[in-house]
């Protein structure tokens, strides 16, 4: 047998519906109405021989050359005409094949028939593609049946079509179907001689079957019973017949769950399972159909509550959904349609085998992310996969850095999934292992075993743990600037209780990272008293905490904060109390958020109702995130970011003084305040009018003078003016290191020599936040620098990362 070119037609094709030949002529007679009758319809059995039989009609198939249909006087079998086909070539305009239906105009008993036979030749070798029986140019025939690839050759043959099941033509229009497509460049004619119906008896022993296959549907849909056919013995030979299924009998196992129409036709009435069987007359088919039924979902699934803000969502009703190129990809096999489910969007997909969610042209990155969010609804639990595809930084299929990976869901998975229910899965992100990177993730895969599914609130998101993983920030603030509440940075004040009696709260100490930190519980409002000493904050500028939460912050989310002065007698409802609460949303700064430590650094001067702050006895906490960490609770005076006045003007005498730096003195050259080897920043700014140099992030600073090198030999002193914004308790330090060259003046010439020393808290003076510290160093403290005649390099470091200096010199 030929393999068979794409220009063929098949069965699918319909008939014009224009008439090519019509044959009428049928005589009447007169009749005694009094005896009328219903009246059989005529046993006809020609279709061609010689001529067209009675009220024979013809219609081309749509898309078939028209004309292709003649009647042949030279080439006929016997007798003095034949049909013949003219075949055209596949680039014909007009038409790719040749075919129709011939009809009767009124319907024949073709029931004392058990074939139609036509004798056939070509005028070349050919395989015809389909002769039929049963097509009535209606649109709705129910007793089609063809045979396919028969092969024809130049020699006149006769071919027999069997009937399935000859009792079912009683009223039938359908009388011959012909479709052949050239399976060559070029055309070729096929003709066709004594087309008619016969009973030759030697057709025996058939053997329907119906494919046996398992589908799936929902209540109130259809399925229809495809794959029918006969094998009949002719002559000796088998012969295969498709057959329309309103041949056969059909039975349902369970009738509550399917039951099946004439036609074939299987109505999905109640959820189960029901197995489908047919005979053809009193002759069993083999083959069975299966058939599950399900109830589609009649509630929406769950609503997620994960927090908004820690969602990336493809789509839900919930959230708001980034972009998604397509639902169903051209290259996928499925149908996809938006349903509506008691209000709620969802997506229903059909024909599943396997579809293709793509967000191309603007890739996700999930990296934050810990776990995908589907919600799935199957009517097959066997297998269920889902597919993560990134495309890698260059954001191309196949660039190259792609990475992939499928897992698959089913009863014994984890998660598990059901069938007939919402099946809410939260699938660990580190369940996809061949996912080398999440940065640029572009497609989502599904497939299973299931051909219809719901889906439902499908998004990435960042699980919050119940509690932080690490302490919140160590705060920097001096000491000396701080009143502490709560916090291992600093000396509390005593606080008479953390939990009053009157409030709705929980409250226990929990070590966060070693480090002793609040959490509340239960929170509807906590009362934070120390009423037995009041705190005095009138010299603080601000009130500083640090809050952690694993509960949804987003609106309408917000926490509240409350200050209360008694007033100076000390008394709650003196007549003198004041207070003011504020209020942190999602939308304060910065922001309330869920999943990590937010510090709040709260300016007096907005909490205007907090009239006075000589006597703070209360401070409550209240709010919709109910459970809570704080810690670091200090009122403290904000340190500027800049000294608001200059250094201290020196007084040691010029004549005793080689300066580097400042305003006072003549300088002597410096050829750089900041060397290329450095790791600072420096500038130069005027401080209360006086030139003052700035360093900022400071890992240390090389301050050369190579090109003239100093001579301190008499010198007993070095002498710097020293302000930072910085904390400078323990463990800060500022280091200064002064190096001497040798009298060869070269850098690593043999005769080097340098010292460091460190300044700190505990040192005299003492290093100090936000004020002008004067170092006046004698020499001697530089033990290693041995020798003084050739200074070249002075370098500072620290952690005090912002300084300023000024006054820098040497003196005796």
């Amino acid at each position: 047998m030929r393999a068979r070119t794409s220009h063929r037609p098949t069965l699918a094709a319909k008939a014009t519906g224009v008439p090519l030949l019509i044959l009428l002529g049928a005589n009447g007679c007169e009749r005694d109405l009094d005896m009328l009758q219903p009246a059989p319809f005529p046993p006809e059995a020609a279709v061609f021989i010689d001529g067209f039989g009675p009220g024979v009609q013809y219609s081309a198939f749509g898309g078939s050359k028209v004309d292709a249909l003649g009647i042949e006087q030279d080439q006929v079998y016997e007798g003095t005409a034949a049909l013949r086909f003219s075949v055209p070539a596949p680039s014909d305009p007009a038409g790719s094949y040749a075919g129709g239906v011939f009809y009767s105009a009124g319907p024949r008993d073709l029931s004392q028939f058990d074939a139609l036979t036509f004798w056939a030749r070509s005028s070349t070798a050919a395989t015809l593609n389909t002769v039929g029986i049963g097509n009535d140019n209606t649109g709705a025939s129910l007793y089609e049946a063809s045979m396919e690839n028969l092969p024809l050759s130049t020699r006149w043959t006769k071919f027999a079509l069997p009937i399935p099941l000859p009792g079912k033509l009683t009223e039938e229009r359908g009388l011959f179907l012909v479709a052949e497509g050239s399976e060559y460049p070029v055309g070729y004619d096929i003709w066709f001689d004594n087309v008619q119906f016969e009973r030759l008896g030697t057709i025996i022993n058939p053997r329907p079957e119906i494919v046996t296959r398992s589908v799936s549907g929902e209540v109130g849909g259809t399925l229809s019973v495809s794959g029918t056919r006969v094998t009949f013995d002719v002559n000796g030979r088998d012969q295969t017949v498709v057959a329309a299924p309103a041949y056969f009998t059909f039975s349902s196992s369970n009738s509550g769950v399917a039951s099946v129409a004439p036609d074939g036709t299987v109505q999905l009435v109640g959820r189960g399972t029901a197995t489908i069987t047919a005979s053809l007359g009193p002759t069993a088919a083999s083959g069975e159909v299966t058939v599950n039924v399900s109830v589609p979902p009649n509630a929406p699934p769950p609503t997620p509550e994960v927090p908004a803000e820690d969602v990336i969502s493809l789509f839900s009703d919930t959230y708001a959904d980034v972009h998604v190129d397509t639902w169903s990809a051209e290259w996928d096999l499925a149908d996809v349609a938006d349903v509506q489910i008691a209000g709620n969007a969802a997506k229903r997909y059909t024909n599943l085998v396997y579809a293709g969610i793509e967000f191309t042209s603007q890739p996700v990155d999930a990296s934050a992310m810990t776990a995908l969010h589907v919600d799935l609804w199957t009517n097959d639990a066997s297998a269920f996969r889902i597919k993560l595809v990134d495309f890698g930084a260059n954001g191309v299929f196949g660039g190259g850095d792609d990475s992939e990976h499928e897992i698959t869901l089913n009863e014994g998975s984890m998660p598990p999934i059901t069938t007939g229910e919402w099946n809410v899965l939260e699938i660990p992100l580190t369940a996809f292992g061949g996912l080398a990177s999440r940065a640029n993730l572009a497609q989502m895969i599904i497939s299973g075993s299931s051909p219809t599914v719901y889906l439902d609130n499908v998004f990435f998101y960042r699980t919050v743990a119940p509690e932080p993983a690490e302490p919140a920030p160590t705060p920097t603030q001096p000491a000396d600037k701080v009143t502490s509440l709560f916090s291992d940075a600093y000396d509390d004040v005593a606080v008479d209780t953390w939990s009053a009696s009157w409030d709705q709260a929980d409250v226990e100490d929990v070590e966060i990272g070693g480090n002793t930190t609040k959490k509340y519980s239960n929170l509807v409002f906590a009362g934070i008293e120390f009423t037995s000493a009041p705190v005095d904050a009138t010299a603080a500028t601000h009130f500083h905490f640090d809050v952690w939460t694993p509960d949804a912050t987003s609106s309408p989310a917000a926490l509240r904060v409350k200050l209360v002065d008694f007033g100076a007698d000390g008394g709650f409802g003196g007549g003198d109390d004041t207070e003011h609460e504020i209020a942190l949303t999602d939308a304060s700064d910065p922001p309330l958020a869920s999943g990590e430590w937010v510090g709040y650094d709260i300016p007096f001067e907005v909490m205007d109702g907090l009239a006075a702050r000589g006597h703070l006895a209360q401070l409550i906490i209240s709010g919709d995130p109910n459970t809570l960490f704080l810690d670091n609770l200090f009122f403290h005076t904000a340190v500027p970011s800049s000294p608001a006045e200059a250094a201290p003007t020196p007084t040691h005498s010029a004549d005793d003084v080689i300066s580097l730096f400042s305003d006072a003195y003549t300088d002597a050259t410096v050829d750089t305040w900041s060397a290329t080897w450095d790791q600072a920043d420096v500038e130069d700014l005027l401080i209360g009018g006086s030139a003052t140099k700035k360093y900022t992030n400071l890992v240390f600073a090389g301050i050369e003078f190579t090109s003239t090198t100093i001579d301190a030999s008499a010198m007993t002193h070095f002498r710097m003016d020293f302000w930072t914004p910085d904390a400078t308790g323990d463990p800060a330090a500022f280091r200064i290191k002064l190096v001497d060259f040798g009298a060869d003046g070269g850098f690593g010439g043999g005769d080097d020599t340098e010292h460091e020393i460190s300044l700190t808290a505990g040192t005299d003076p003492a290093l100090a936040t936000a004020q002008w510290v004067s170092f006046d160093i004698p020499l001697t403290a530089f033990t290693g620098l041995t020798n003084r005649g050739h200074l070249a390099q002075l370098i500072i470091s620290g952690d005090p990362n912002t300084v300023f200096v000024d006054n820098i010199y040497l003196r005796k």
